[in-house]
């Protein structure tokens, strides 16, 4: 069991189960996937830049992402249908929390001028997204060996049914908001 898996078990739950009495460990929220999205506008002239991303988020989330492809032509963007754009991957169970800990532990605070990550990007239904600028946070990714650097977008998908119950699930999980 990961480390914020036990986290969750023990504190987290007792803490929630504290402030909103849940009647069972069931309707307790909890996280249910992340789906880490990279897209590649370069692609379109270059089709190997999708290659090298999906290999870069490969090494981030350690599982093999899918590409994703346009699903309309586009002639402004010289887009056709079918063309690979980008990339994206969905953790579950161990290594979706596994991801979560090196996200909220290593990859955020290396984030230049960081402050902690806004409180407005909750969906109304209990998820949470956030966007990092640059993949060179993550340490498995080696500076040198980076061609270009891009952003990423990350959504946490909880099973709460409003966006007081996710933040304060995020926050047992020690998700650095901002005090504003």
């Amino acid at each position: 069991m990961t480390r914020l898996r036990e986290h969750y078990e023990t504190v987290v739950k007792k803490r929630m189960q504290e402030k909103f009495g849940y009647a069972n460990d069931f309707e307790m929220p909890r996280i249910d996937k992340i789906v880490i999205n990279m897209g590649v506008g370069e692609a379109v002239q270059d089709s190997k830049k999708v290659q090298q991303a999906a290999a870069e988020m490969a090494l981030i989330a350690g599982q093999k992402p899918v590409v994703t492809r346009a699903k309309n032509s586009i002639a402004g963007f010289k887009l056709r249908e079918g063309m690979p754009i980008g990339c994206k991957v969905t953790l579950r169970r161990e290594r979706m929390y596994e991801f979560l800990d090196r996200l909220i532990t290593v990859a955020l605070p290396r984030v230049r001028d960081f402050r902690g990550v806004p409180t407005k990007s909750f969906d109304g239904r209990g998820n949470y997204a956030l966007g990092l600028r640059e993949q060179i946070v993550f340490p498995e990714i080696d500076y040198d060996k980076v061609d270009d650097i891009r952003g990423m977008d990350i959504v946490i998908c909880t099973t709460a049914k409003t966006d007081e119950e996710a933040r304060e699930l995020l926050e047992g999980f020690s998700m650095p908001f901002t005090k504003s």
